[in-house]
């Protein structure tokens, strides 16, 4: 998730546990807030090239393992910060929440963490919400905020709620998603028989609107739908793709890395004398957050490629789409069904 909504929910953790001690409520929200974001600090180390910074990011920062062996100097110094050293045991709870939900949380998002290590790298993803969604992090923002500027009680109160509405928003798009996926495995059956995975995750900040992307033999297909659309109709638009180039160079590192990573969600073009590598999870058709060229004759130099943005079309699309009304993908140029 975003580093907002990670920050907050750290914060709101911390004053679940510490929150009716003596002491500062801004200490205590503050240093949850630093152990909420603290495993995301793993973006600064550089594994080499672009492709292993991205699927060895959530690793080990991510590993309830080493961050089970990790919390007790984390909640001795978060104690020693907060001058708590009395309630260390509250802390250790607290930072080994922190930490825990912090993974938790990353695992519904498509992009998914390691959280098994070292004993399986298994990238773990649920993909029921969006790495920005509004609707989970606005309570816990609000909940935090009122314990802040309240001298009551209610403002303990007030977290809670923020905590167990946030978290009912969770269980909400888990159980869309399984809705979804009921309706699109039976557009897909009959439109694309015989296709071999399906994704459903949802569009960017909301869980009203979700993509389903099917992958076939002879490419993939991407489809939208609404929860507030009229029919049960997904219209899919089909990305023809020669496959065989995804056996000709499956030997490349890098392509192997993200046929493992994406769990087979990608694509592979020729580009000229170039490939272009697509994880398929992670934006839409027409504007990927994680697309690469990569020379097949020299693999280790693999150039990232910026994600197209036309918020100016993609924004009103988005919002108009979400609400029912039926409008191909602002990308896409052919649909398999109208």
């Amino acid at each position: 998730m975003d580093s907002l909504t990670q920050l907050t929910l750290g914060a709101a953790v911390a004053v679940v546990a510490l929150g009716k001690l003596p002491g500062s409520k801004v200490k205590v929200a503050l240093t949850g807030a630093v152990l909420g974001t603290l495993p995301d600090l793993d973006v600064i180390i550089d594994y080499g090239d672009v492709i292993s910074n991205m699927v060895l990011h959530r690793t080990e920062s991510h590993a309830v393992f080493y961050q089970t062996l990790l919390s007790p100097l984390l909640a001795w110094l978060a104690a020693l910060c907060c001058k708590q050293q009395q309630y260390y045991l509250r802390w250790l709870l607290a930072t080994w929440l922190i930490l825990l939900t912090h993974t938790g949380l990353d695992a519904m998002t498509v992009y998914g963490t390691q959280f098994g290590l070292p004993f399986t790298n298994i990238p773990f993803a649920v993909g029921s919400i969006f790495i920005i969604d509004p609707l989970y992090t606005l309570p816990l923002l609000l909940g935090v905020s009122w314990f802040l500027l309240s001298r009551l009680s209610c403002g303990y109160k007030a977290n809670i709620a923020g905590l167990v509405l946030s978290s009912g928003y969770l269980l909400w798009s888990v159980a869309a998603q399984q809705h979804v996926s009921t309706i699109a495995a039976k557009n897909a059956q009959q439109q694309l028989p015989g296709y071999q995975q399906m994704l459903v995750t949802p569009a960017p900040l909301n869980t009203l609107l979700w993509r389903i992307v099917l992958m076939t033999e002879q490419g993939y297909a991407e489809g939208f739908y609404s929860l507030l659309d009229a029919t049960d109709q997904i219209s899919f638009t089909l990305v023809p793709q020669d496959n065989t180039l995804k056996h000709q160079y499956a030997t490349l590192k890098p392509v192997q890395q993200l046929q493992w990573f994406s769990r087979g969600f990608y694509s592979l073009a020729q580009h000229g004398d170039k490939l272009l590598l697509t994880d398929l999870r992670m934006g839409q058709e027409g504007s990927y957050a994680f697309q690469f060229v990569l020379d097949p004759l020299t693999p280790a130099a693999v150039t990232q490629l910026p994600m197209r943005q036309d918020t100016a079309r993609a924004l009103p699309w988005l919002w108009q789409r979400m609400l029912g009304t039926a409008l191909p993908s602002p990308y896409a140029t052919s649909a398999l069904n109208q």
